[in-house]
């Protein structure tokens, strides 16, 4: 398990805001449901995107079959068993092309920040996060480093 750093606070109602970095690496969009596990030992809380009692490939929650730790319904292993609609997986070479996220250190932020800071010491946080591609949240940690 990695440590994330991020720290969020409960609002009065009990709720938190997931921060962005979070969601995107664990493909979490608005609207998705989330499911909670709990070890009460340990006081350790966990939290994935609800897949449901559905087939891993369709979301069927028809005619479904446990295989290699996935449920997936008869049509889909049908079709996985005569190879239809398989595709086949891009290698290293046609990897290449695909434009991954650039992901900066936080020494490369931090000087980034500093320098919009000098340029626009009025800009409010929210302005910042937009410039520097991160959350408002990660922002306010940055400048805490200053």
């Amino acid at each position: 398990m990695k440590n994330t750093g991020i720290v969020r606070p409960l609002d009065l109602l009990g709720r938190m805001v997931i921060p962005k970095e979070i969601r995107i690496s664990l493909n979490i969009d608005a609207g998705d449901k989330i499911e909670f596990f709990i070890d009460v030992e340990t006081k350790l809380m966990i939290v994935q995107k609800y897949c449901g009692v559905s087939c891993k490939m369709c979301n069927s929650p028809d005619e479904l079959s446990y295989f290699k730790g996935s449920l997936l319904c008869k049509t889909c292993m049908f079709d996985l068993k005569e190879n239809i609609g398989v595709s086949k997986i891009p290698i290293a070479k046609e990897m290449k092309n695909i434009e991954k996220r650039a992901y900066k250190t936080s020494d490369q932020m931090l000087e980034q920040l500093r320098e919009l800071i000098r340029k626009y010491p009025n800009a409010k946080l929210r302005d910042y996060a937009k410039w520097l591609e991160v959350s408002n949240g990660r922002v306010s940690q940055l400048k805490k480093l200053l």
